[in-house]
């Protein structure tokens, strides 16, 4: 049974009580005054892996740990690591702009909500990396700075046609949009990018979705504006198969990421959440069932 508008809303009440007062439950803790706790920190913590992840690291980024076989857990919600310049220069980059947090609290809420058997921790991988078809998602966050390398357009490509889909988000007006299309287009140089319409099985393959919302970060939120790009508005887009499967689904003037890692502070709107968690569910859904 697909949850109702009613039960959307009561879900995301408790994803965003599940946050409240959150933090990171590895980080070692500081001797304060006294202070009551916030509602969810208790929940947050049973919910969070209790034990210090060793950290791997190699030319290609950041590693699952190398003791734990690919295949272990049915689903592992997966960034994509691409080259890039990124807002402060080359280094680090756009890919990973809302890195850890926003993707280790969407898994909480997201097995929550969709009772999905999943790896507790974030899992970044390179487009290069022969890796990457382990994984049928891959989340890529902020294109508009993306610059990928030739192994890194045959790495996206390849896996695009054995099955896998991408998740875009996190851009913002026509020169990041050009930025990014010009990336694809080296991926895919005659696929069309189209609408995606409401009409569409994505808006119900979880919950019912009716609206495109534009999700601002919280710098923004908390000033009651929503726009990184002055009067520009959120639009959804794809690429699809040649038998007509959906494989990319581009969140274009809007910043899913962004609410999936501040829904527990009390200053972000939950409409805006609601609406980030409800779609990253339908994402993940579809992907998995089409």
């Amino acid at each position: 049974m697909r949850p109702s508008s009613k039960a959307s809303s009561t879900l995301a009440v408790v994803s965003v009580s599940v946050f409240l007062g959150a933090c990171d439950p590895r980080a070692e803790a500081v001797e304060e005054p006294a202070q009551v706790a916030s509602p969810g920190s208790e929940l947050m913590a049973q919910q969070s892996p209790q034990v210090q992840r060793p950290t791997f690291s190699g030319k290609l980024g950041p590693r699952r740990d190398p003791s734990e076989a690919s295949g272990r857990w049915p689903f592992y919600w997966t960034r994509a690591i691409y080259s890039g310049y990124g807002r402060r220069g080359w280094g680090r980059g756009g890919w990973a702009t809302d890195f850890p947090k926003g993707d280790l609290q969407f898994l909480i809420v997201l097995k929550r909500l969709v009772r999905l058997d999943a790896y507790d921790w974030e899992n970044a991988i390179s487009l290069a990396d022969p890796q990457l078809r382990r994984f049928p998602v891959i989340y890529m966050v902020e294109p508009g700075y993306m610059d990928m390398s030739n192994a890194e357009v045959a790495g996206l490509r390849g896996y695009l046609d054995a099955g896998g889909f991408l998740i875009v988000d996190d851009f913002w007006g026509q020169r990041q949009w050009n930025q990014f299309e010009y990336n694809i287009r080296r991926v895919y140089p005659d696929k069309a990018i189209v609408d995606v319409t409401l009409d569409h099985p994505i808006y119900s393959a979880y919950y019912d979705i009716d609206q495109v919302m534009q999700v601002p970060a919280i710098n923004n939120a908390v000033y009651g504006y929503t726009s990184e790009c002055g009067p520009c508005e959120p639009q959804v887009k794809g690429i699809y198969d040649d038998e007509g499967r959906l494989m990319v689904i581009i969140n274009h003037n809007t910043d899913l990421g962004d609410a999936w890692e501040w829904a527990e502070n009390p200053r972000y709107p939950l409409k805006y959440s609601t609406y980030a968690y409800e779609m990253g569910a339908n994402m993940i859904v579809y992907a998995m069932s089409h």
